[in-house]
């Protein structure tokens, strides 16, 4: 894949739960964008549709789209209803049961209701074969062949799909597991295999383990996808090569992806914040709240120093993801680099009801794209979010997206009076307010995750929030919290998709050091960087980019001796004494004391990017208006329960400058509406960001 030259156009999609999101940035440097409701039963299909739509409405030829770059829930979504490969596991003799040992350990030990994850791969398909390597990577037992054969004999009798092979202590010494990858395409063909050592050549036998599994699990859903993808834009003319985002914030080709679908599984709002990290950089705030509510999930994330808060594994699972570093057990372990991330199922079609002790909840089940919230009329009767917004006043109750989805306000207070307010003896509006009131709770305690629970006080950050519905609650959890500033960006319905288009290729690589820190030479780190160095050039050389176009970041894992888990820092250059300071400070932030025990260097990691000449500049962006988008008006909206309905502006963005207006005001876009209370002043900054600022 050569690199990009900046004279054609780049796209960019981010499908989620209710809309399909695309911006398009032009030769001259223009943004446009456009918004179609997302085919969950073949998410390819929006894509293609909505590709053609907008590349057709702004008469561009598809063979000038130069790069198609893509956020992709289908590894996340194909954990979650369980539609992965049927998957087998080929393991060292005694280590069948990893999976379910796990690190016998649970995420709430009150909880008399847990149940532990199931494993993607049931016990009677984890197979045993003979073979040894040492902690030091010298063989103890020479690698059965006729062992792997009859594993793999056995897997294909039962249906399997794809094989995991995962020995121990192979992050060492590979040899076993190549050989025995050798052996099984050469006997299976049908199978599809994946190795621990070209997923995870790291140390923990469950942690690379489960990684490998889900990598396998994954592989044919990924490659089934975008070879659905391709062939699909292919057919409308559009001959691009295709990147996917990573959940680190990276680009990676299509055909990388499909060998490592693990990479992209937190794929879909990685885009958003690395948008939000440049844009927060450009308008001087680096130290930023990120807050992303679209129509199924809302995420927080925390920005220091305009670099997103990072992890080096986390565990995929239903419900709530609280990002703490302390929460074990409560899902897949993917030990893969990325961005850390608080997520809770309370978007705006998430469904509101009445459990079975009477109180109202809302989510974490969705309404979706199809059939959509109750307003939309296609034959959900569930309230959810969206209609208690529509309801009070908060969103257009005729319709959204620019006039291309409508609106049928009677049918969210049918869905609202029926399944909420009657049963609870609420009045219509009542019930819509205590619904948004248990959304902005749960999303609250998202930020709180990465915020309280990290020792940081979000009362000294900027709340950055987009998403289709992150201008509309995001001024009642800067209240909550008592953040002082929202700042809702240009496009922040699609921004995600927009965060895309200033996101670089990327190639990671690491090494397992195991050795003192006191007992290294800067030789020996020079040694291991020049290695990694190496290793990644090659890759970004591959992808067009050169040594002049390339820049490295690296990453020290590191524990006191003698435990058993590592924190992660930054370093440069080869300075062990800026590494130990790092790490000193990394691990009184975390757990609150110091520790005098020596260190250890556990595993080095490199990330090389490749530097796009064109990638999207925040600081000077240009966007293109859409027909029709321009609001104006009033409406009633009923911002707090017991008091009685305002009439309100309608705006656009456009109507706002750099002098403080007064709420309550209501911005309406194509793309999002962004709502300004009655304590709060609003004002447009030099880059299009709206500023709320509350009255003290």
């Amino acid at each position: 894949m050569a690199a990009v030259s900046d004279n054609r156009f780049r796209i960019a999609i981010d499908i989620g739960g209710t809309f399909t999101d695309i911006a398009l940035l032009t030769d001259a440097g223009l943004i446009h964008q456009s918004k179609i409701s997302s085919t969950p039963a073949d998410p390819s299909v929006a894509v293609i549709e909505g590709v053609g739509q907008l590349l057709a409405e702004l008469s561009i030829s598809p063979a000038a789209i130069a790069e198609v770059l893509h956020g992709t829930t289908v590894g996340s979504n194909t954990i979650l209803q369980r539609k992965g490969a049927k998957t087998g596991l080929i393991t060292t003799r005694g280590f069948r049961d990893v999976l379910e040992i796990g690190r016998i350990r649970m995420p709430d030990m009150f909880d008399l209701t847990w149940e532990k994850p199931k494993p993607l791969v049931p016990r009677r398909h984890r197979l045993e074969v003979t073979e040894r390597m040492a902690a030091d990577g010298t063989t103890v037992e020479p690698l059965s062949e006729s062992g792997v054969i009859s594993a793999g004999r056995a897997l294909a009798a039962e249906g399997i799909e794809a094989v995991a092979i995962a020995f121990i202590n192979s992050y060492r010494n590979p040899a076993h597991e190549l050989q025995a990858e050798a052996v099984i395409r050469a006997n299976f063909p049908d199978l599809l295999v994946t190795t621990s050592c070209a997923v995870l050549p790291e140390m923990k036998e469950y942690e690379r383990t489960s990684t490998t599994v889900v990598n396998a699990y994954l592989l044919a859903a990924m490659r089934s996808y975008l070879q659905r993808l391709e062939s699909g834009l292919r057919a409308i003319g559009v001959a691009a090569p295709i990147l996917v985002m990573t959940s680190n914030g990276g680009m990676l080709a299509a055909n990388v992806t499909c060998e490592k679908p693990v990479l992209v599984v937190a794929s879909g709002p990685a885009g958003g914040v690395i948008g939000a990290a440049r844009l927060g950089v450009a308008r001087n705030d680096r130290d930023v709240i990120v807050f992303d509510m679209g129509g199924t999930t809302a995420k927080a994330v925390i920005i220091e120093d305009g670099r997103p808060s990072m992890t080096s594994e986390y565990e995929f699972r239903d419900g709530i993801s609280t990002s703490s570093r302390f929460i074990k057990a409560g899902g897949y372990m993917l030990k893969v680099p990325a961005i850390d991330i608080a997520e809770v199922g309370a978007g705006g079609g998430s469904i509101a009801g009445i459990d079975k002790g009477g109180l109202l909840v809302v989510g974490p089940q969705s309404a979706g794209a199809m059939p959509g919230p109750a307003c939309y009329g296609l034959g959900n009767d569930r309230p959810t979010v969206t209609d208690a917004n529509v309801v009070l006043g908060f969103i257009n109750s005729t319709s959204l997206a620019g006039g291309k989805l409508h609106i049928d306000r009677a049918l969210s207070e049918q869905a609202i009076r029926v399944h909420v307010g009657d049963p609870l003896g609420l009045p219509m509006q009542d019930a819509a307010h205590g619904i948004r009131a248990v959304a902005n709770a749960a999303m609250a305690r998202a930020i709180r995750a990465v915020t309280v629970e990290r020792g940081l006080d979000p009362r000294d950050l900027t709340l950055m929030a987009f998403g289709g519905n992150g201008g509309v609650h995001a001024p009642d959890l800067a209240r909550q919290l008592g953040i002082p500033r929202v700042v809702i960006p240009p496009m922040s319905g699609i921004f995600s998709a927009l965060g895309m288009l200033a996101s670089d290729i990327e190639h990671t690589a690491l090494k397992t050091v195991s050795q003192r820190l006191d007992r290294m030479s800067v030789a020996d780190l020079r040694e291991i960087k020049q290695e990694l160095r190496k290793q990644v050039a090659a890759q970004l050389a591959a992808d067009g980019y050169q040594a002049e176009r390339t820049a490295f970041l690296w990453e020290a894992d590191l524990r006191h001796e003698g435990q058993a888990t590592e924190l992660t820092v930054p370093f440069e250059g080869e300075d062990f004494a800026q590494i130990r300071e790092r790490f000193i400070a990394e691990y009184f932030k975390t757990y609150g004391y110091r520790d005098s025990t020596p260190m250890e260097l556990m595993k080095v990691r490199v990330a090389g990017r490749g530097l796009r000449d064109n990638r999207l500049d925040f600081g000077n962006m240009k966007i293109a208006a859409r027909p029709g988008s321009s609001r104006s008006g009033a409406r009633q909206v009923s911002f707090a329960r017991g008091e009685p309905a305002v009439a309100v502006e309608i705006s656009d963005r456009n109507a706002l400058d750099a002098s403080r207006r007064q709420g309550p005001l209501i911005i309406e876009e194509f793309d999002a509406t962004v709502v300004v209370p009655p304590d709060a002043k609003a004002h447009k900054d030099a880059i299009g960001c709206i500023v709320l600022e509350f009255d003290s």
